[in-house]
């Protein structure tokens, strides 16, 4: 076997257990949870509704800060966490979150490197 198959061999192996890896998470309570939360939000007018107008005023207040549109963002706010599907959708996605972070921390511990770090890049 030559350097060239090695390699590849090694790389189709990273792939299987990437693939393994995707599969485990997919099939995981923790993102089944998140995907359940998602389809209530997307099927609760109400809380759609809301989360539409909280980015909507503050798409508003990047270009134009003022109080009372202040005022008006910070209400919505309250009835955002007031929102039962919002709520439920929050939890979920933090729950998410912090299974992902969980992975990035033991694939970063042995490879000595954060996983899931951006090293800038780009092309150019």
């Amino acid at each position: 076997m030559n350097d060239s198959e090695s390699v590849q061999n090694a790389e189709d192996a990273v792939e299987e257990k990437l693939q393994t890896f995707i599969d485990a998470v997919a099939d995981s309570e923790t993102y089944q949870q998140f995907i359940e939360a998602n389809t209530q939000l997307e099927s609760d007018p109400e809380a759609m509704e809301l989360l539409d107008e909280y980015r909507q005023k503050q798409r508003q207040m990047q270009q134009n800060f003022d109080q009372e549109l202040m005022a008006e963002l910070q209400e919505i706010q309250t009835e955002l966490s007031e929102n039962e599907t919002i709520k439920q959708h929050r939890e979920a996605q933090s729950a998410l979150v912090e299974l992902l972070q969980k992975t990035n921390d033991v694939i970063s511990e042995p490879i000595g490197m954060e996983f899931a770090q951006s090293t800038g890049g780009g092309c150019c």
